[in-house]
């Protein structure tokens, strides 16, 4: 399952911040994985189902679309 950048309304480009959790970590639904900024507000994204992170993409300082894929989740 695609991880991916969430639309946060008008919102064009976010600069992300860091992952909250690492490669191969097991995430649950709804845990935060990584921090985004926009408009000068941090958001956190959450983990969209359970399992493992993989192919971790987006690194600090980044600037990205809404809808852009971060990483993979390999469901439990």
């Amino acid at each position: 399952m695609e991880l991916t950048i969430p639309d946060l309304g008008a919102v064009q480009e976010v600069t992300f911040l860091r992952w909250l959790k690492g490669e191969g970590d097991s995430v649950e639904a709804g845990e935060a994985v990584a921090e985004v900024e926009a408009d000068k507000a941090v958001f956190v994204i959450e983990a969209p189902a359970a399992g493992v992170l993989r192919a971790l993409t987006a690194r600090a300082g980044q600037r990205l679309p809404p809808g852009a894929k971060i990483g993979e989740i390999q469901l439990k």
